[in-house]
C-alpha cells in the first residue's frame, strides 16, 4: 500500500528552476488534500576575525550579522510570498492557502533539507534541478543527487523543460 502524502516539503533556491517544480509541489498538494512546507536554506558564510579585534568589537560584528540575516529572511519570505501569489494568478490554485509553513534556516541545503522533512514530517519532498547534461551529476545537481542518495522518503526531482512555461 503507499502511504498517504499529507505534508510536501518543496525545496527552493529560489530559481526559475525551483520556481518551475513549485507548479508540481501545488498539483500534488491539491490532488491529495496535502499542505506544503517550503524550505529555503542559506548556507552560512564564514567570517574572518582579525586577531586585533576587541570582544566588545567582535559582539558589535556578531549583532549587526545577526541583524543582516534576520532581514534576509524577511525578504526571502517576502518574495516567496509573492511568488506563490503570483503562481495562484497564474494557475488558478489555492496556492497561499496549501502553505503550512516557510522555512529558512541558516545551513547547508542538503542537511537542512533532510533535517525539515524529518522535523515536518514530510511524506515526500520536491526539489527542481539543473538543465541537462552528460554527467549524472550535471543532470541532477549536487544538492538534489545528495538528497536522493541520502533520504528514505520519496523525492521528486522536477527538470526545467526546454520550451517557455508559465514561470516564464
Amino acid at each position: 500500500m503507499i502511504p498517504e502524502i499529507k505534508n510536501i516539503l518543496y525545496a527552493t533556491d529560489l530559481s526559475k528552476n525551483s520556481s518551475y517544480a513549485y507548479l508540481y509541489a501545488v498539483d500534488m498538494a491539491k490532488r491529495h488534500n496535502a499542505r506544503i512546507v517550503i524550505l529555503h536554506s542559506v548556507e552560512p558564510v564564514r567570517h574572518i576575525y582579525s586577531v586585533d579585534m576587541s570582544d566588545r568589537m567582535e559582539a558589535e560584528f556578531r549583532k549587526a550579522k545577526k541583524q543582516e540575516r534576520e532581514t534576509d529572511i524577511e525578504e526571502i519570505k517576502k518574495y516567496i510570498q509573492e511568488f506563490c501569489k503570483k503562481t495562484e494568478n497564474q494557475i488558478g490554485s489555492p496556492c497561499v492557502g496549501l502553505v503550512s509553513k516557510i522555512l529558512i534556516p541558516l545551513g547547508h541545503p542538503v542537511e537542512e533539507i533532510l533535517k525539515a522533512a524529518d522535523e515536518e514530517g514530510c511524506d515526500v519532498i520536491v526539489l527542481g534541478t539543473h538543465g541537462k547534461g552528460f554527467l549524472r551529476h550535471t543532470f541532477l545537481g549536487s544538492v538534489a543527487e545528495d538528497v536522493l542518495k541520502r533520504t528514505r522518503k520519496p523525492v521528486f526531482i522536477i527538470p526545467l523543460p526546454s520550451g517557455p512555461t508559465i514561470i516564464d
